[in-house]
């Protein structure tokens, strides 16, 4: 069957479109065929950073013939009726339409039978393809040449130079796809690499373009060449006693800047190994977009890093090699006179700077918030068995690294170079750690701080910033969320679970409002709610990501519901506790038991409350009005368990979060003392009718029912237990 092979050849697409820019090229062409009722076996995209490149397989020749019925207006409608159904079925007549009895209406209608030839392929790509160019979606494109004072004119990243565009089966030549955009027309030529093999080449098909290419010194597919970079790189550090520091995001950042990589090593002066470690990476990664190498044996950063060039040169790499070397030694003499002078400057003394670095303008700056740090971080320290005064020192200094000349020139390092220079000026080690770690983590796959000084300051870090913005009402919405507040409580509750700690949040968020309106940061007249409000509303987001959080890790939907819908729930551990219990326990005997039980009593109770309202046998029930046997017996249990049960609960509320203990076991306690309530349930329905015809007995009988609810629900709502 015939192939498509799409080129579009341009100068340098920026390495972070082209990922991006290769799958909409893919979607826009093949959901276009779809559209036109071509259907393909396969296709597959490419990019270089000089072409995207599209080769569908298996396309027919021509399309399917079309024949459909149209419904029209019944017979004897008015003639403009008529005349619009022939206008849109394109019929010269309503003789050339049939006519059929609707068998519902008994009403005689027209049916026009319209069937439309397909056409070639060849010619629908040509209808197509011009339109899929025209509006590519690129993040910024350009005009060019004189053709850019129109405004229709062609827009793309960068110049676009040529089209390639063949369609044909294996067995034939194929032909070239006839169109143009903007006096581009398609043909059937490629170039190759810039320098080393420039020339046209003439191409068929995608089953020969590949291969010349190849030849010409261009690697096709991007994930082959982040594997010849990956796999050179490493053997050549391996050939030096070396091993290659790997970066992902680098590796695919350079993939995207060669079309023909070829790995070199160069080095620097080892004098400059002084500098800290993550320095030397990240100037050389930024700036020249190099990976640098460690002592297999030692794990240390080496003097030597590993520069993908885009030609084989004549003398084997070494004056490129050189020129990086020189570039690099610019770039790390930079660096290193960065770092003496920082640290030339004590972490306290730079704190005066952060009073000119705004955070946001209705929350005050950088300076007023690291005072609100500090006394939310001594706050939350005496709550989780960490030195208050240790974390005050933490969150003063967390900032301060902010104003370094390191930090200007690198934001990323913020926090790291915050512990090095508190290392540096004599800070205890536990400060230290928790400058670089409050900012963690920041993402599910981010190391989480375990060090209880660390995570008071990073608790006191994620929970400032959401109280502020929610006191403000720039909360997120849909997809948006430029203030990463999602990303923030969930951090909260990674700290939270991973260290096991018991930190009911309610007290906390109102401590963390108060800083705020406390100092001043929060103008009264800028809050949109109160703090009630506010502290409602970040309950019941962490609640929502609380329960993606679980859901992500396995547990069932309905297991946290049923947790999440009894009242005050703000200790993120003991709710998780009791969402692992509860499904550990239904799926026990016992469990299946309780809900037997339960569900029995409260699926009338339920029919009851439809039919006057809910909340209706809330009441106590007298036990005065208790007449058989079997009522009184399911009152004395129902009783006896309350008392139980809460003794459960209130060990599981002492003991969760203590060291040596796992906190689930006084959770299952109290659920399988409640187990035992299925035989008096069950007697109870045999012996006993629940609608008396006294009133008053009914009544008391459902509130017995309603009692059981009540007791039950203490440990987990089971209504929302599914099945």
């Amino acid at each position: 069957m015939p192939d498509l092979l799409l080129e579009l050849f341009s100068e340098e697409i920026p390495a972070r479109m082209q990922a991006q820019a290769a799958d909409d090229l893919k979607r826009l062409v093949t959901e276009a065929l779809g559209e036109r009722g071509l259907a393909f076996e396969g296709a597959a995209s490419f990019v270089t950073p000089r072409r995207l490149a599209l080769h569908v397989a298996g396309l027919p020749a021509r399309q399917p013939d079309v024949r459909e019925e149209k419904k029209g207006p019944r017979v004897g409608a008015p003639d403009a009726a008529v005349q619009g159904f022939l206008k849109s079925a394109g019929l010269a007549s309503i003789s050339e339409a049939k006519i059929e009895v609707d068998p519902k209406k008994k009403t005689e209608f027209y049916i026009a039978v319209v069937e439309r030839k397909g056409q070639a392929t060849i010619e629908v790509l040509a209808e197509l393809l011009p339109s899929v160019v025209r509006r590519f979606p690129w993040p910024k494109s350009m005009r060019w040449g004189a053709a850019s004072i129109r405004p229709d004119s062609l827009r793309w990243v960068r110049p676009l130079h040529s089209i390639l565009a063949t369609f044909g089966p294996e067995t034939e030549d194929p032909e070239v796809v006839p169109f143009s955009v903007d006096g581009i027309a398609a043909g059937n030529v490629t170039y190759g690499h810039r320098f080393m093999a420039p020339r046209a080449i003439l191409v068929r098909r995608f089953d020969d373009y590949a291969p010349a290419l190849e030849k010409a010194k261009v690697v096709l597919d991007p994930a082959r060449r982040r594997n010849i970079i990956l796999h050179d790189a490493r053997d050549l550090a391996f050939a030096q006693g070396l091993e290659l520091i790997e970066d992902e995001a680098l590796l695919h950042e350079v993939a995207g800047l060669v079309e023909w990589p070829v790995v070199l090593i160069g080095e620097f002066d080892p004098a400059f190994l002084e500098i800290p470690p993550e320095v030397i990476r990240a100037t050389i990664r930024a700036n020249q977009k190099c990976f640098v190498l460690s002592d297999a044996t030692t794990g240390r950063l080496a003097h030597k890093f590993a520069l993908v060039a885009n030609i084989d040169a004549s003398d084997g790499g070494a004056a490129i090699a050189a020129g990086n070397a020189r570039v690099v030694r610019a770039r790390l003499s930079d660096a290193k006179f960065f770092w003496e002078t920082d640290l030339k400057i004590k972490l306290e003394d730079r704190l005066i700077k952060l009073d000119s670095v705004v955070f946001h303008e209705k929350l005050g700056t950088q300076r007023a918030r690291v005072g609100r740090l500090v006394r939310l971080a001594e706050d939350i320290a005496g709550k989780i068995g960490a030195d208050p005064e240790v974390a005050r020192r933490a969150a003063l200094l967390a900032k301060a690294d902010l104003p370094s000349e390191m930090v200007g020139e690198f934001p990323e390092l913020q926090g790291l170079m915050g512990r090095y220079y508190a290392l540096a000026q004599g800070e205890r080690t536990e400060v230290a750690e928790a400058i670089e770690d409050h900012y963690k983590p920041q993402g599910p796959n981010d190391r989480v701080p375990n060090a209880l000084v660390a995570v008071a300051v990073a608790l006191a870090d994620k929970i400032d910033i959401l109280v502020g913005f929610w006191a403000i009402d720039e909360k997120p919405t849909g997809s948006k969320d430029p203030y990463a507040l999602r990303r923030a409580a969930l951090g909260v509750i990674a700290l939270v679970l991973e260290n096991r700690l018991r930190l009911p949040l309610l007290p906390i968020l109102r401590s963390a409002f108060s800083h705020h309106v406390g100092q001043g940061a929060l103008d009264r007249s800028a809050l949109r709610v109160e703090e009630e409000e506010i502290c409602a509303q970040l309950l019941a987001f962490f609640g929502d990501r609380l329960k993606i959080y679980l859901r992500e890790r396995g547990a069932r939907h309905d297991l946290i519901d049923a947790v999440f819908a009894l009242p005050g729930q703000d200790d993120l551990l003991l709710i998780v506790r009791r969402v692992e219990a509860l499904g550990g326990f239904l799926d026990t005997e016992d469990g299946v038991n309780l809900l037997a039980g339960y569900r029995r009593a409260t699926n009338i109770l339920r029919a009851e409350e439809k039919k006057e309202a809910i909340g209706a046998f809330e009441g106590a029930p007298d036990r005065s009005l208790l007449q058989e046997p079997e009522e009184v017996a399911l009152w004395d249990k129902i009783e006896s368990l309350a008392i139980e049960a809460r003794r459960h609960l209130r060990l599981a509320e002492e003991r969760v979060g203590r060291p040596g203990f796992d906190g689930q076991r006084p959770f299952e306690d109290a659920m399988a003392e409640l187990s035992s309530l299925r035989a008096p349930v069950d007697a109870f329905f045999e012996k006993v009718t629940v609608n008396a015809p006294d009133p008053e007995l009914r009544l008391n009988r459902l509130r017995l029912f309603a009692r059981l609810r009540r007791v039950v629900n203490e440990v987990a709502d089971l209504s929302r237990i599914a099945g």
